[in-house]
């Protein structure tokens, strides 16, 4: 199995788009892949700016699969939330914003 976590966060080059795109094709049907994604399938074209590319690793990722959507509050931010962490991140921020 081969978990490829935050797919997404970067855009890629279109030599890494193709080297992910060649990594998928060779697992598909093959071997199993856990990708995780912070973006919506919508968004992918423009991840690997190509939109062919990014339909063509969809379309073999998709096939045979399991999507799960999980949608609320990311459990990093919860957690720091819930230790007054954030608020007072955000009431730093905005006191920096103030002084300027």
């Amino acid at each position: 199995m081969l978990v490829l976590d935050e797919i997404g966060c970067l855009p890629l080059s279109r030599e890494d788009a193709s080297l992910l795109f060649r990594l998928v094709a060779r697992r598909y049907e093959k071997a199993s892949l856990i990708l995780t994604s912070n973006k919506s399938f919508v968004d992918w074209g423009d991840i690997f700016s190509d939109a062919v590319l990014a339909t063509a690793i969809l379309d073999r990722l998709l096939h045979h699969s399991t999507t799960i959507n999980i949608k609320g509050e990311s459990y990093r931010l919860k957690s720091k939330r819930k230790a007054g962490l954030l608020n007072a991140h955000v009431k730093e921020e905005e006191g920096k914003a103030a002084t300027r």
